[in-house]
């Protein structure tokens, strides 16, 4: 028994916030970012649009790709850092939201590489029968942790959500997944305040992160996963068709495809329009390869991500 991608779905806010907005603002430019990051623009949730409302859209299209109804989905999985609120958690607003009742949900906090443990525990779970309909999002609304008064992050990130609907097949479809953790760096990207931590309780919630850092981390994390997931399925770089990245980092992503011997025509990106946005990026990707046209039916994917907390993984996929 397999799971497979049944459908996909996006979603993300109208405002657009471009690198020029943000020059007046902060002390940078449109030059220095893109030479930088690679990135040109995001999507900024509006006050009253939450992190669940997204999830929604993006859950309602993959719903509809699939050629399923809401009823249908037997569980679902949310990953995201940013939920609307600590209770009731996003993944049962989720529910209310598509009128599921009595589903299982719950909330799954990896960072950037949330969709794909989320995609790990999905397989775990049809692979050994529980479900057979399981849907999984990916959405953030990263705007609402950014200190927009600190140019080393504040261009970095946007909002969105992507979600998938996995379902039971005899086919191949999630061929392996494997998710990892480093905790002991996690002093490099953080958010100092929580319910517990009183002692900085008078911090602002904002992200914090030691760019260079996080950036020689992550290209070597990701770059040895995707060597270890070819290995262990007996794959040839060659077989790959298309690499589905986390958009974080043009830089990452063309040293990563490198490694692999992919070229930059193999590898779907959205991050010069999307930004980063954390734990939707992957499936915002995943889903925009597919509506375009340029993933097919019977393609090989490979979809990885790198994170906060320094949290990675990665995913084979036969599409």
């Amino acid at each position: 028994m397999y799971a497979k991608i049944a459908g996909t779905g996006s979603y993300l806010p109208s405002r657009v916030v471009t690198n020029d907005d943000l020059a007046k603002q902060v002390e940078t430019d449109h030059q220095w970012i893109v030479e930088r990051t690679g990135i040109h623009q995001r999507h900024i949730a509006d006050p009253n649009e939450t992190t669940s409302d997204m999830a929604a859209k993006a859950a309602k299209r993959a719903i509809e790709a699939a050629g399923i109804s809401p009823s249908d989905i037997e569980l679902i999985i949310f990953a995201s850092t940013t939920p609307d609120q600590v209770l009731p958690t996003a993944s049962c607003l989720l529910q209310k939201k598509l009128d599921i009742m009595g589903t299982p949900a719950f909330d799954l906090a990896a960072a950037c590489a949330g969709f794909i443990y989320g995609l790990s525990i999905a397989d775990q779970f049809i692979r050994c029968g529980t479900y057979r309909t399981v849907l999984v999002v990916g959405a953030e609304c990263m705007s609402s942790i950014i200190n927009w008064q600190d140019r080393g992050t504040c261009v970095l990130f946007g909002d969105g959500a992507g979600a998938v609907v996995l379902q039971a097949s005899d086919a191949p479809g999630i061929l392996s997944t494997q998710i990892k953790a480093d905790g002991r760096h996690g002093d490099k990207m953080y958010i100092p305040t929580g319910f517990t931590n009183r002692s900085k309780a008078d911090e602002p919630t904002y992200v914090h992160m030691q760019g260079q850092e996080v950036f020689r981390f992550a290209v070597q994390a990701l770059g040895d996963i995707a060597e270890e997931t070819l290995l262990s399925n007996h794959i040839f770089k060659d077989d790959i068709d298309w690499l589905v990245p986390h958009q974080a980092n043009a830089r990452i992503i063309s040293a990563t495809a490198k490694r692999l011997g992919l070229s930059m025509d193999k590898v779907i990106l959205t991050l010069a329009n999307h930004a980063n946005t954390s734990a939707a990026s992957v499936p915002l990707a995943l889903d925009q390869g597919i509506r375009d046209g340029r993933i097919q039916r019977g393609h090989l994917l490979l979809l990885e991500a790198f994170g906060g907390s320094f949290v990675w993984g990665s995913a084979l996929i036969r599409y």
